[in-house]
This record gives structure tokens, sequence and C-alpha cells, in this order.
């Protein structure tokens, strides 16, 4: 199921909501925890049950295993079970997303022809992987509290959070559910959290999925286009996955909110980062600091010398490139931050001398020629796209491919702006929708307020109210082409 659904907007969400405050007003919070787990439960099986099951088998298979480490005092057992948790974890998470992209690159390197499983991805796999490795992983250090198998189960499928994050620890989720405090309807949190979520479903269905069709076009399509068009279809997609994310991140946290919990931030203006160092700070931030704590920390993180410490951040971002897909623009587009990176740490002191806007701007062009590799889905789609960006095709004199202007024209909010008059400029000026409307996007993105400090400031008046309402009711009328968010394929 989906955010952005009619089913999820009328009534999925609103029986959860109503169902879990009636078990908390009737004092039956183990009901209310139960009912929650249960309708997590349909909105991750809603479009597949094997998903479903593949996750509840997960789960079952990690409570379990801490159940073992807990009545184990002996090392090595402990060691063993600690092995036995990540074998099984990861041997699940490769099974459906690297298997058939390992025997591929098996068949092209040795010539075999070995048969692929041709499976789908489960839905979020990635994300629920990782937040039950976390918790084994501190269940063997000895960094978590007993919990009952319901508050666990909740915990990972809590449905916020549960396809494409934030990636919660135990400690953050599951404490907040057992606060009492948080058991009655609390009309502040409602109201931040229906803000947020409006204000990430317009990121989402009419930001994103409009950049969507000429983002889709330009990779889909062999035989075009002007380096403009290149230019313009890179801007896009850069915007596109912000706002998408962004979106996906403002609903959860939404959401979250209206059942008076604070998930933890998970994109913090990333394209206001004036290094790259910067901006995964603020990109994915529960993944980034995932990846401190459980991958560069053991490794040795910063206490072994600078030579090690650099292996060890070009190895996180390595893993960071492999997380996000089984493909080799992932892996290159990882390799590439890394080294990146690293630089920053070289030459950090060279880079404090350019004035911090100009840096903005340097990482801002990075981010966004590498999200072009990023959105290919094979290298030679990549190189084909950059090619006809740097070598176009001849156009007969024309800067522009005639198919983004067809998209561009053929959206509601451009035959309003005709309507209110300004037919004459954008005919003398083909361009001028898709350039003001890119244009104020980036603008957006570097000079505004993100989400969460808009609810965090605690002003809510009239105004907000009718943004609100607005906000809502134009996605809404806008939902007849409902996508998925580009995180769910992670």
């Amino acid at each position: 199921m989906l955010f952005n659904s009619y089913i999820f907007v009328f009534l999925f969400f609103p029986l959860v909501v109503c169902g879990y405050y009636a078990f908390h007003h009737w004092k039956k919070p183990k009901m209310a925890l139960g009912y929650l787990l249960l309708m997590s439960m349909v909105f991750y099986g809603y479009n597949s049950i094997e998903y479903l099951v593949i996750l509840m088998v997960s789960v079952v298979l990690n409570y379990m295993l801490v159940e073992l480490l807990d009545k184990t005092g002996r090392m090595a057992l402990r060691r063993l079970l600690l092995a036995a948790g990540l074998g099984v974890n990861l041997g699940i998470l490769f099974y459906y997303k690297y298997y058939d992209f390992f025997i591929e690159n098996v068949n092209a390197w040795f010539k075999t022809d070995y048969a692929l499983l041709q499976l789908m991805l489960p839905l979020g796999i990635s994300f629920y992987t990782f937040q039950q490795l976390s918790y084994v992983i501190d269940s063997y250090r000895r960094e978590c509290r007993k919990y009952s198998f319901l508050e666990y189960a909740a915990y990972v499928i809590f449905f916020p959070q549960l396809i494409a994050g934030p990636i919660v620890y135990h400690d953050e989720l599951i404490v907040q559910l057992r606060d009492e405090k948080n058991h009655k309807v609390n009309y502040g949190n409602l109201c931040k959290g229906l803000y947020a979520f409006s204000l990430g479903l317009a990121k989402k269905v009419l930001v994103a999925d409009t950049l969507s069709k000429i983002v889709t076009w330009a990779y889909d399509n062999k035989s075009y286009q002007t380096t403009l068009s290149g230019i313009i279809v890179m801007l896009c997609y850069t915007l596109q996955i912000y706002y998408d994310f962004s979106g996906y991140s403002d609903m959860a946290y939404g959401i979250g909110y209206m059942f008076n919990v604070r998930l933890p931030f998970n994109f913090n203006s990333p394209y206001k980062a004036d290094s790259v160092s910067e901006f995964w700070d603020r990109w994915h931030m529960t993944l980034t600091r995932f990846f401190t704590k459980y991958v560069y920390i053991p490794l040795g993180g910063n206490r072994k010398g600078t030579v090690r410490t650099q292996l060890n951040i070009f190895a996180v971002f390595l893993v960071s490139g492999i997380w996000h897909g089984a493909n080799w623009t992932f892996i290159l587009w990882g390799v590439l931050h890394g080294i990146a990176k690293i630089a920053e740490r070289i030459f950090g002191n060279a880079l404090e001398r350019i004035p911090r806007f100009i840096r903005r701007i340097l990482t801002f062009s990075f981010v966004t020629v590498t999200w072009s590799l990023f959105r290919a889905e094979s290298l030679s789609q990549f190189q084909r796209f950059w090619k006809y960006t740097f070598k176009p095709r001849n156009l007969h004199g024309q800067f522009y491919d005639r198919d983004i202007l067809d998209i561009v024209n053929h959206l509601t909010e451009t035959r309003i702006l005709y309507r209110f008059g300004f037919g004459g400029v954008m005919d003398r000026f083909p361009l001028f929708p898709i350039v003001a409307f890119v244009v104020l996007l980036i603008l957006a993105c570097f000079f505004l307020k993100n989400t969460q400090e808009k609810v965090e400031d605690g002003h809510y008046g009239a105004w907000r109210f009718l943004v609100t309402v607005v906000l809502l009711f134009w996605s809404v009328l806008s939902l007849s082409d409902v996508s998925e968010f580009l995180y769910f394929n992670f």
C-alpha cells in the first residue's frame, strides 16, 4: 500500500488512528499495540502476501535468535549466534536482492550459463534487514532492554518507516510506544503530523511525479537529445529524487507524529550542503549513522592512522553503493562519492578558502552528475545519456527536444497558466514553464526551511491550516497516476 493512494488516505489511515486510540481509551494497551501490528501487516501485505510471509519469518527468526543470546553467557557461543544472525539476515538479503546480479556477472566473466531466478525484490527488505541487524548486534553487545515479541514485531513492522525508512533503533521506537503519555490523542501532534503529511504528499504528487515524466522519457529514449535537454533532464532527476525521498520522509515523520511517535530525522535539506561530507550528514541520515556505527567504527574508524581511515571511508561508501542496488551503476556511484569524501579530507584546508556559496554550487553539481549515473539502469545507458548530452544529434538548429516541450504542455498546471494569461510568454519562450519550475525548486532546496524545521517552530495558525487543506485537496485531485516512491526499489 502506498501513502499516496486513495485507499490509504481515505480508509486505511483513519481506521488505524481511530482503532489505536480507541483501544488505549478502553485501557487495553496490548490490544492497541496488537491492532497497530495487525494493520501494519495489512499495509505491507496489501499487494503481496508472499512479501509479508518473508517479513514475518525474518521477524520470528531474529527474535528467537536474540532470546537465545539473552540466555547464553559463554562468549564462544554468543559469537556463534551473532555470526548466525548476520549470516541469516545478510543471506536472505543477498538471495532476493543480489543473487541474479552475482550469477549474471559469473556468467559474463567465466562464460557459464547458470540460470537466473528472476526474483522480485520484497519491498523494504534492505530497511527492515538493517533494522533487525542493529537489534541483533546491540543484543550481542548487551545494549538491549528486554522486549516482548509483540513489542519487537510492532517495532520492526511499524508501517510509517517499514518500506523506505528511516532506519529506527529499538530504543527509539519501543520506548515511545510503551510511554503512557503517548496513549492519548494529542491534538497538537495531530496538527503537526497532518501538516507534515500534506507537505510530503504535495512534494511527491505535485513535484516528484511531474519531474519523473521528463526523466523517464529521457532515459527510455534511445535517440535524443540536445545538450540543453540533457542538462534539464539531469536537474529534473536531481530534484525528482530529492522531492520524492523528502516527500516520503515528511509523510513518515507526520504519520509518526499522529501516533505521538517522533521518528528520527532522515532528511535535512541535503542540497544546502557545501561538501560531500555534509551532504551525507543530511541525506538519508539514519543510513549514514547505521554505517558509521556498524561498519565504519568496527573497521577502526579514524583510530588507526590516516591511510586506514581513508580505506574505512572508502569501504563504507562502497557498501552504501551496494546497499542501494544490485547494479554496477550503484557501485560506481558509491565509489565516486567515497573518492570525493577522501579528496575533501586530503584537500580540506584548500577547500575551506573557497567561498561557502561556491562550495555549495560545486557540491550540488557533483551530486547532480553522479545522480545521472544512479538513475541509469546500466552503464551502457549512462554512457548513452552522456554521449547524446555532449555530442548531440542535429535538431535543425533547435536547442531542445520537442518531446520535452510536449510533456510540459500536457501538464494540468501548464494549461492553467495558459488560462491565466501566460500563453503569450510561453509561446515566445517555450521552455519557460520547465526552466522556471526547475529554478524555483532549486532555490527552495537552497534557501527555504525544511519540513522538520517548520513543524518544530510551533506556529500553527490560520495560514498553515489553509496551506494544509489546499495541499491535501490539490494532491488528492492529482492521485490518478499513483506511483511508487523511488526508495521502494532499494
